[in-house]
């Protein structure tokens, strides 16, 4: 608390993306268009899986979850850029700039957390068709989601009151379209060596420790296949995973894209662009990627229909 009481800066500039002035309503058009694409897409996934019986098992209820992640991960940042691009007003309260880290960083931690407990549903239920019901149980489930939630709220909280502690007392510009931690610290005048060194400790936690872990359950998911090959086995595995292989190729491909492979001439830009990646893009996708590529959610909205149908007949 003593660094907040030391801030001198009261808000800071967000530059946004950077586009042209004559281009701004082209790309306003489109970023609007792709976040209520996103925001339909995933509501429309959570609404489904509630009313649809047949899709009340383990893997869609973390679908479920994923969902109004990717629905609130996307919601953090885009109203705000939506803002900067319609009344050209780049300020952001301090307060509301740490409040944004602190969700960005919430839901950008519970999807990776998320992702791995898909992981081990899938690994269970190709490794051990016949135990699946009493492993997977509501308990275990309900336990899973709420150990990630609790994960990622402590791990958001520790680095929003680090940066809490900072003073920014000089330059107020964050060149980016959200509050972005590392983009904070660039800016902070007092010393970021604790934070640095706890980004570094954590991120193990949240990063690579579920990408492991999910790397793992789908080499033991491989292994099982060619113990006994065979091209129905195959054909069960891949549409059973191919989903989720995608998300996650597409969550961890741009992170690991922007953090292990900098590039020193435009790195400014190419954060930008895998921000956009990971904030817009992918949330936007998943919904497309689990209702095309999975049977039961694309049979899940006719039988909905058909049950209101009903319903409504009688």
């Amino acid at each position: 608390m003593a660094g907040r009481n030391q801030t001198i800066i009261s808000e800071f500039l967000l530059l946004g993306l950077p586009i042209k002035l004559e281009q701004q309503n082209l790309f306003y058009a489109l970023f609007l268009a792709m976040y209520i694409t996103t925001v339909l897409g995933n509501l429309l996934i959570i609404v489904i899986i509630l009313l649809d019986p047949h899709l009340h098992t383990p893997m869609y209820f973390f679908l479920r979850n994923l969902s109004f992640s990717d629905l609130c991960f996307s919601s953090v940042t885009i109203p705000k850029l939506l803002q900067i691009m319609q009344r050209q007003d780049p300020s952001i309260p301090y307060a509301g700039c740490l409040t944004q880290m602190y969700f960005f960083l919430f839901f950008g931690d519970l999807e990776s957390f998320l992702l791995v407990a898909m992981a081990y549903d899938r690994y269970v239920a190709i490794c051990f068709p016949l135990h699946y019901s009493t492993i997977m149980s509501p308990q275990l489930c309900l336990s899973l989601v709420a150990l990630s939630w609790v994960l990622t709220a402590f791990h958001a909280m520790l680095h929003t009151l680090l940066m809490a502690r900072l003073c920014f007392c000089g330059d107020n510009v964050i060149p980016h379209f959200f509050c972005d931690m590392s983009a904070l610290l660039k800016l902070a005048c007092s010393d970021t060596r604790v934070n640095e060194l706890m980004i570094f400790i954590t991120g193990g936690l949240v990063l690579i420790i579920p990408f492991v872990l999910i790397i793992f359950s789908y080499a033991r998911i491989v292994l099982s296949i060619l113990k006994v090959p065979s091209g129905r086995g195959i054909h069960k595995a891949f549409s059973t995973c191919g989903s989720h292989l995608s998300v996650v190729s597409l969550f961890y491909g741009t992170i690991i894209g922007l953090y292990l492979c900098p590039s020193a001439n435009n790195s400014t830009l190419k954060e930008t662009v895998m921000a956009m990646m990971y904030t817009v893009v992918t949330p936007m996708l998943n919904p497309f990627i689990y209702s095309l590529r999975n049977r039961d959610m694309k049979g899940a909205p006719g039988r909905v229909i058909c049950k209101w149908k009903i319903l409504l007949s009688l």
